[in-house]
């Protein structure tokens, strides 16, 4: 009503207001948000990046907009979807939660600034020159997913003491993350005495056949390889492990609360919130090149009793005690 009331006050001056209302909104920086899971999978977590937009000013629909892009994990689809953002010259594409998106913003663009999140060493992937000096249009967080395997291998162990062979389910369409895993998975198990048993898994159907393939091998454990598209299917991957009766470990909260047995990981939240603070940093004249790329400190071991239960386990009692959360 005001801005109705204005206009007409203004009599003839009145024609050139839209106009001006459309330039500004045009005016208005576009950051390109791009997952490699699907909306539902990451709501909490894209609220987690505004909090960190707007820690530095800037606030969704008022002076920033923010364009939501899901890969629904068809990695294949990234290509297409930063080719678009960079056509359009948005002011950030940021990637907060998946190497493959990070990969394609680099490919597509040395100089729209990227703020990434990757589970992977970001120098070895070739997105920066140093942690302290990144130097080039890209920066973020490294949540370390692949050098926590060997971890999580060991704390599966702990679960599942009687455990020889154990399953690694990885997505062949996100190869640099389930390489470096894979990686990780055979020294470590080596070290441990365990056999690994490779299974691939890149769309719905090819989950549901890998189960199947577990349990003709008789395999006794499952690692769950960090994933954007395994976070998108995490009940469906926690409700086949019930179903099957195998014990898994997986990297986010987001598995044990869907009903999974346990995960070890990065609290991603705050991988979220923290690239909102670098876009919003960006967006306020930092350098990408200038901002080093942050590593977690923490990480949370949660345990979901519930699902013990139901895979007959008995939780021991040491583990039980380092768990920094226990769902029920």
């Amino acid at each position: 009503m005001r801005r109705r009331k204005f206009i007409t006050l203004l009599g003839s001056a009145a024609v050139g207001w839209p106009l001006a209302a459309r330039a500004q909104q045009r005016a208005m920086p576009t950051v390109g948000l791009v997952n490699a899971g699907s909306p539902e999978s990451a709501a909490y977590r894209t609220s987690a990046f505004r909090q960190g937009l707007n820690e530095t000013g800037h606030v969704e629909g008022r002076n920033v907009a923010i364009e939501y892009h899901w890969a629904e994990g068809h990695n294949d689809r990234m290509r297409e979807i930063m080719a678009n953002l960079v056509r359009r010259r948005v002011a950030v594409i940021a990637t907060p939660g998946d190497t493959s998106a990070a990969l394609a913003a680099k490919a597509a663009t040395a100089t729209i600034p990227i703020v990434f999140g990757v589970g992977l060493d970001p120098v070895r992937l070739g997105l920066v020159a140093s942690l302290a000096r990144p130097g080039g249009n890209a920066t973020g967080v490294n949540f370390l997913t692949a050098e926590l395997a060997a971890k999580r291998l060991g704390l599966l162990r702990e679960m599942v003491p009687q455990a020889g062979r154990v399953a690694a389910l990885l997505n062949p369409t996100n190869a640099a993350n389930a390489e470096a895993t894979l990686r990780e998975l055979q020294t470590a198990s080596r070290a441990m005495g365990l056999q690994i048993h490779v299974l691939n898994a890149g769309s719905r159907a090819e989950i549901d056949g890998a189960f199947a393939t577990l349990a003709r091998e008789k395999v006794e454990a499952l690692f769950v390889s960090g994933d954007g598209f395994f976070g998108s299917r995490r009940v469906q991957l926690a409700m086949l492990a019930v179903r099957y009766l195998v014990p898994a470990i997986y990297s986010l909260r987001d598995y044990a609360e869907a009903g999974g047995l346990m995960s070890y990981g990065t609290p991603f939240p705050e991988v979220y919130r923290q690239t909102g603070v670098y876009t919003g940093n960006i967006l306020n004249g930092a350098k990408p090149a200038d901002l080093p790329v942050l590593q977690p400190t923490k990480f949370d071991l949660v345990i979901n009793t519930s699902a013990a239960s139901l895979l007959g386990l008995e939780i021991p009692p040491t583990l039980l005690a380092r768990a920094d959360e226990v769902i029920e």
